[in-house]
C-alpha cells in the first residue's frame, strides 16, 4: 500500500505580514518559508547556512542567525521592526538532534546535551523573548513553535530530543496562556517523520523508508509542505480561536502510544 498525497493547497493572503522563520534554509523551514512567500509575506530566514542562503527565492530576507546566542535572536527581532515595520508571525524551527543525541542519558556526553539545550529549547525561548515586547506593542502576533511526535511518544535511545521536544509544547502552553487577553495566539505542530533531506539520509543508511513508512496509519511518511500548509493554517485568521495548544501533523502516528510498528504483520 502506498497512499499518495492529495494534490492542491489552500492559499492564505499575507501580504503586508512580517514573518520570521528560524532554520528556514532547509527541510520543513524552508517549505514554511516558501508557503509564506508565496502567500505574500514578507519572510525573514533567520539561519547558520549562509551558503544554503543563496539558493533562497528572491524576496526572502536572510539574516545570519544562531538562536543558541540571545544576541543573535534580538538582531533578528530588531531587523524585522527596523527594516519591516514589525512582527506578525514568529515560527521557532530551528533544531538539532545529532547522531551523538541518539543514546541513552547515562551515555550521552555533556557537551551533546548542552548543544541540544541551546538550540532546541533556549533558542525558543530567546526568539519569543525578543519578539514578544514587538507583539504586546501591536497588541497582535502568532507565534508557531515546531515540536515533534517524539514530544507525545519515544523509544529507546532518544533520551534527549523527544523530551525536550516536550518541553517546546510546553512553552506554548504556558506563553499561550501567558499572552491570551494581548493579541497574542501561541500554537506549536508536532510533525510525524518527513521527507527532508536528513530524513532521506537516515532511511538510506537503513536501506530505505518502508518499515519508517508503515508505522503511520496513512502509510507514508509526511512532506514538508503538508506542515507548512498546517503553519499557514494556526498563523491565519481562520484559526482565530486555537491558542496554546499543540496539533499532531503526522498521518495518525499520534493515535498509537509508541513509535512501534503496529501493522508489521500485514
Amino acid at each position: 500500500m502506498n497512499p499518495k498525497r492529495p494534490s492542491g493547497s489552500v492559499r492564505y493572503e499575507n501580504q503586508g505580514r512580517v514573518v520570521i522563520v528560524t532554520g528556514g534554509c532547509s527541510g520543513i523551514g524552508r517549505a514554511i518559508c516558501d508557503a509564506f512567500a508565496q502567500s505574500e509575506a514578507m519572510v525573514i530566514c533567520a539561519d547558520v547556512d549562509d551558503a544554503s542562503a543563496a539558493d533562497l527565492p528572491d524576496g526572502i530576507d536572510y539574516v545570519h542567525c544562531d538562536v543558541a546566542s540571545e544576541a543573535d535572536c534580538k538582531t533578528v527581532a530588531t531587523h524585522a521592526v527596523n527594516h519591516h515595520g514589525g512582527i506578525d508571525v514568529l515560527v521557532n524551527n530551528a533544531a538539532i538532534q545529532p547522531k551523538s543525541s541518539y543514546a541513552p542519558i547515562h551515555q550521552l556526553d555533556s557537551d551533546t546535551w548542552r548543544q541540544m539545550l541551546a538550540v532546541n529549547l533556549s533558542g525558543y525561548h530567546w526568539m519569543a523573548k525578543h519578539v514578544v515586547p514587538v507583539m504586546l506593542q501591536q497588541r497582535s502576533g502568532v507565534i508557531v513553535n515546531l515540536a515533534s511526535g517524539q514530544a507525545h511518544r519515544t523509544a529507546r535511545e532518544v533520551g534527549t530530543y523527544g523530551p525536550i521536544k516536550a518541553a517546546n509544547v510546553m512553552q506554548t502552553r504556558q506563553w499561550g496562556i501567558e499572552y491570551a487577553r494581548h493579541g497574542i495566539r501561541v500554537v506549536s505542530v508536532s510533525p510525524g517523520a518527513i521527507d527532508t533531506p536528513l530524513v532521506r539520509a537516515t532511511l538510506q543508511q537503513q536501506g530505505g523508508g518502508d518499515a519508517l513508512a508503515n508505522r503511520h496509519p496513512l502509510g507514508r511518511i509526511g512532506q514538508t509542505a503538508e506542515v507548512a500548509a498546517a503553519v499557514l493554517w494556526l498563523s491565519s485568521n481562520d484559526a482565530s480561536f486555537v491558542t496554546a495548544t499543540d496539533l499532531e501533523v503526522d498521518g495518525g502516528l499520534g493515535g498509537f502510544g509508541a513509535f512501534a510498528d503496529p501493522y508489521s504483520q500485514d
